[in-house]
């Protein structure tokens, strides 16, 4: 009985992570928490190749960070941060992984243009960003700001009042260990503030 019992929590939590939604705004995103599992997706890697998260994280301790996009200023910033604190993360025994709305081919142009090392991955229609919960939708004004100057091609999703909007994550960091389990997060509604790399490095050494 209680192993049946045992099953039935894990499959209802199991559930409950993969039917997150979009929020309506960044203020009301529901992003997994510390302890909970790094959900089973499919995503899409750089190549264009469909791979199964789970292959991505390849049971390593993973730093798997959440942007906007290369077209964002405070994401690059973040990006050549983490850039810098790579070596040091490398020997605490965590791999960088992060994760844009930006198409593959976009992807490689931010991986030339700043020298990257780490390994980047497509959300260029919001899924692994729903399934971690940090999904919104932009305001009309945003979208459409977004749209002309950014010359962003990303698919409008439909909110709850059926108008069409640009959807985008809420940048976040979570630390992974190599069970998949998160130890640490951090997320923040205001993208112009991101977490300050030497707190970074502090929890990822707390981590086994």
């Amino acid at each position: 009985m209680k192993k049946i019992l045992s099953t039935l929590i894990l499959l209802t939590f199991a559930l409950s992570a993969s039917a997150k939604q979009i929020a309506e705004s960044a203020d009301l995103v529901s992003p997994l928490l510390n302890g909970q599992q790094a959900p089973e997706m499919q995503v899409t890697t750089i190549e264009n190749k469909q791979v199964p998260l789970s292959k991505v994280l390849n049971n390593k301790k993973t730093i798997l960070f959440f942007y906007r996009g290369g077209w964002c200023p405070f994401c690059n910033t973040q990006m050549g941060q983490l850039k810098q604190l790579e070596p040091k993360l490398k020997a605490a025994g965590f791999q960088l992984v992060g994760v844009s709305t930006d198409a593959p081919e976009n992807l490689q142009k931010s991986v030339d243009k700043m020298s990257l090392d780490y390994q980047l991955i497509s959300d260029y229609n919001s899924t692994i960003s729903q399934a971690f919960g940090l999904a919104f939708f932009t305001s009309q004004k945003v979208t459409e700001r977004y749209l002309a100057k950014m010359n962003l091609t990303n698919p409008l999703q439909k909110n709850g009042h059926g108008d069409e909007r640009l959807v985008l994550p809420v940048p976040a960091i979570y630390v992974i260990d190599s069970k998949g389990l998160v130890q640490f997060s951090y997320v923040n509604p205001n993208f112009k503030v991101r977490l300050h790399p030497e707190l970074l490095l502090k929890a990822a050494q707390l981590v086994n």
